[in-house]
């Protein structure tokens, strides 16, 4: 029988790093350009892949992959900005998505959720297990990261999501398209009612670096808030890491009794 197959995506080095120090070691290998990590545990195969930042090299990520190899569940994964009351390092997790940019909102929800999946039909059990109900809903995507508490209350209101990123959105469309189930699992580094303290979009585009970096220079309480948002995503991403070890246990115990039945 060939492992159930799962592919998490997670957009920088730093996600990345907190998902891959829950797994035992593994293998980099090449599919369809893309740089894939993978890993076996219990009854499973994970693979791991970065996408970078943003909604368009999620999108881009994922369809090179998904329609290469069979796949049982994809699952994106990350820190995210919280849009209900919650604590830093509190596990969020998308059982819906709304996409929502500069030039408007679409609902992703239907044709996303609909593919049946065994694999995720198992997650999401375990999951529940784990997260608290208020903790599990839906998740909103958007192409340019939200700064301002006003910004943040305003996505909030107007999607009713529990939890905001950059990428889920992208990733669930293309999961949707390959017929593959999907699901978001995100813990909170950044929290409702607090600003950011730069305006991250400048190093979204590479040519907008040296303007970060004048607008740190010109603003010395920045580092402040830059060392406080470093320690909040040192405790996101050890919530992540402790989040997937205790789900790589739980899903090998859920799987035995199937695999010696068919012995």
């Amino acid at each position: 029988m060939l492992p159930k197959r799962t592919v998490i995506f997670a957009a920088t080095p730093w996600e990345m790093k907190a998902v891959q120090a829950a797994f035992p070691p593994g293998v980099e290998r090449c599919y369809a350009g893309i740089s894939v990590h993978v890993y076996s545990a219990g009854a499973g195969e994970y693979w791991l892949v970065q996408t970078g930042m943003g909604l368009e090299k999620a999108r881009r990520s994922a369809n090179q992959l998904l329609v290469e190899q069979p796949i049982d569940l994809v699952v994106s994964t990350g820190f995210a900005c919280a849009l209900i009351d919650a604590n830093i390092g509190t596990l969020l997790v998308g059982l819906e998505v709304v996409e929502k940019t500069e030039q408007g909102s679409k609902s992703l929800s239907t044709p996303s959720w609909g593919v049946p999946g065994d694999e995720r039909n198992l997650a999401v059990t375990v999951i529940k297990t784990m997260v608290p109900p208020e903790c599990i809903g839906l998740f909103a995507s958007t192409d340019h990261v939200v700064g301002s508490a006003k910004e943040k209350r305003e996505f909030a209101k107007s999607t009713e999501a529990i939890g905001l990123d950059m990428e889920s959105a992208a990733l669930a469309s293309e999961a949707s398209r390959a017929r593959i189930p999907f699901i978001v699992i995100r813990s909170v580094s950044d929290l409702l009612d607090e600003d950011l303290p730069l305006d991250f979009n400048l190093f979204l585009n590479p040519t907008g670096w040296l303007k970060g970096i004048v607008a740190i220079l010109r603003t010395p309480s920045s580092l402040v808030g830059l060392g406080r948002l470093r320690r909040q995503s040192t405790v996101a991403a050890q919530a992540l890491t402790d989040f997937f070890r205790q789900y790589l246990v739980t899903m090998g115990s859920q799987t035995q009794p199937q695999q010696l039945s068919l012995m």
